[in-house]
């Protein structure tokens, strides 16, 4: 990050003129503006309230006001940075650890997508020439004695369809070429066909997602699936995929047993339900995710992404 000042204090001092003299929702909404902006820019909040403070300060001197109230105004600053130091020294900790997660779940990802093309191109590979040999060992067989070989072959094309089902799933291509939504429908498609739970998905999309977010919902999507086959004893499940106000909001519903929601997270169980993995990967995003449940009622997870990335962690650490 730089050391030089991403947002200059005369900014401030120019959006604080200016709703002093004029006010109205517009001055306010450029302030909020300039708020985003420092944020994305990396400034902390000591550095945000020390502009703010320069900026005031500049006012009242224009205003003539007296030095005993100039001198409040510093006392008041000072006192304040001091109690706010700990709210900074947490949320310069945060984004550090953000920025730290980010860049392991980046890595992790890189391997997930070498390994898939591992498993699809090299593995694939070693069973061709698998069959080949017992095509040629075949030849050599009497026809009544060649059963074995032709069970070993029917092994290998099942063996075959699960490395190209693993790989698929560990890193679908049919996402980096058609987006989310296909992605799901062929991963529903392969759960369904597995575990015997009915997977409908819905909705679409009509532009394509920046990669970061097709991926992180993905993966949440993928795991949310995981866990009805492995928990909810659900017979039926159903994704939706929608643009909803500005954000990406993809629910996950299915009608299996359910549970206390209160309990499992006074008790820590979520951990082992994905619920934390859910919140850290779509956080780095500015995404969020909701849980609604109850016993003998289904579970129903709703991530939502906003559409412009609000990865401050990212910015910061460019």
């Amino acid at each position: 990050m730089s050391a030089e000042p991403m947002v200059s204090p005369q900014e401030f001092l120019a959006l604080l003129r200016c709703y002093l003299d004029v006010g109205g929702e517009d001055a306010l909404h450029q302030s909020y503006e300039l708020g985003r902006r420092t944020l994305a820019k990396g400034m902390g909040i000591m550095g945000l309230i020390s502009n703010y403070q320069k900026a005031l300060r500049c006012v009242l001197e224009d205003s003539g006001a007296s030095v005993e109230v100039l001198r409040v105004l510093t006392g008041a600053e000072v006192c304040f940075a001091e109690c706010l130091s700990a709210y900074e020294m947490a949320h310069l900790t945060h984004r550090e650890a953000s920025t730290a997660w980010k860049c392991l779940n980046e890595r992790l990802e890189s391997e997930v997508k070498r390994i898939a093309h591992a498993l699809h191109d090299e593995a694939g590979q070693l069973l061709v020439m698998a069959h080949i040999s017992l095509g040629e060992a075949e030849k050599e067989i009497p026809v009544r004695k060649r059963k074995s070989l032709n069970q070993t072959s029917e092994i290998l094309d099942r063996i075959e369809g699960e490395l190209r089902r693993l790989s698929h799933e560990l890193r679908p291509t049919i996402l980096d070429d058609l987006g989310l939504v296909p992605a799901v429908e062929l991963l529903a498609e392969g759960v369904s066909r597995r575990s015997g739970l009915s997977v409908r998905v819905e909705g679409e999309i009509e532009s394509r997602l920046p990669p970061g977010q097709e991926l992180a919902l993905y993966r949440v999507v993928q795991e949310a699936l995981s866990n009805i086959t492995r928990h909810s004893r659900a017979k039926h499940a159903c994704i939706r995929v929608c643009r909803e106000e500005g954000d990406i909001l993809c629910t996950v519903r299915d009608d299996g047993i359910g549970f206390d929601k209160s309990k499992v997270l006074a008790t820590g169980i979520h951990s082992g339900l994905g619920l934390i993995g859910f919140q850290e990967r779509l956080a780095a995003l500015g995404g969020t995710v909701a849980v609604s449940t109850s016993p003998g009622q289904g579970t129903e997870l709703v991530f939502r992404v906003p559409l412009e990335s609000r990865d401050v962690s990212a910015n910061s650490a460019r």
